[in-house]
């Protein structure tokens, strides 16, 4: 499991000739760094008397992240998890009418499983930047910058999964459902983009304050 793997382990596995783990594991990765820069900056945030006002919003948000997290690094493993029999499947012999039948149902069956995990990591994405936006807002000003690293990871992860999504609803042969799954990548990467620069750019704009 990549959560149980030396940062120096993953990026061994990571630059090696197998497959996995792969940039679904790294998009996977990227947004549970995203997540703990977060919750990095709701404890930087949490008892100080200036903040006392959203000391109880910035608890919830540490329960929420804490969630994210580890959502995230799930998804990471599950990515391998559904790749594996997919990568085996397009092994499958198709020399006669029916092999040719039983592989096209299966790689279907996988494709689709595969296209699911990374969809996951982009509505996770999702939710981190909205609590992120919060905490560009409300969170401690010492640690303002950092919202604006953990941003980048998600934004990072949220692109990277789509990418995993793209590549996987081409080669579908069920192309209304490929396209549905498409759509919801295409809107996701959208809102999520637009959400991440917005936030990137008021961190921005905090920094330059002074």
């Amino acid at each position: 499991m990549i959560q149980d793997f030396t940062i120096h382990t993953f990026l061994e596995k990571l630059s090696s000739k197998s497959p996995t783990p792969g940039g679904g594991g790294a998009a996977g990765l990227g947004g549970a760094i995203g997540a703990a820069l977060g919750e990095m900056v709701v404890n930087l945030t949490l008892g100080k008397k200036r903040y006392a006002d959203v000391e109880e919003e910035m608890q919830s948000f540490l329960e929420k992240l804490e969630t994210l997290k580890s959502e995230f690094l799930r998804l990471a493993d599950e990515d391998e998890v559904v790749f594996v029999p997919l990568a085996a499947a397009y092994g499958l012999p198709a020399v006669t009418v029916e092999e040719k039948k039983h592989k096209e149902e299966v790689l279907e069956a996988h494709l689709l499983a595969a296209t699911l995990v990374p969809l996951m990591v982009m509505e996770r994405a999702l939710e981190t930047l909205d609590i992120m936006e919060i905490l560009a807002e409300k969170g401690s000003r010492l640690a303002v910058s950092d919202v604006g690293v953990g941003v980048q990871f998600v934004r990072s992860a949220l692109l990277g999964a789509k990418m995993n999504v793209s590549i996987n609803t081409k080669s579908m042969k069920q192309r209304e459902k490929a396209r549905q799954l498409q759509d919801r990548a295409d809107k996701l990467a959208e809102d999520g983009i637009g959400k991440a620069d917005t936030i990137y750019a008021r961190v921005e704009a905090a920094l330059k304050a002074e």
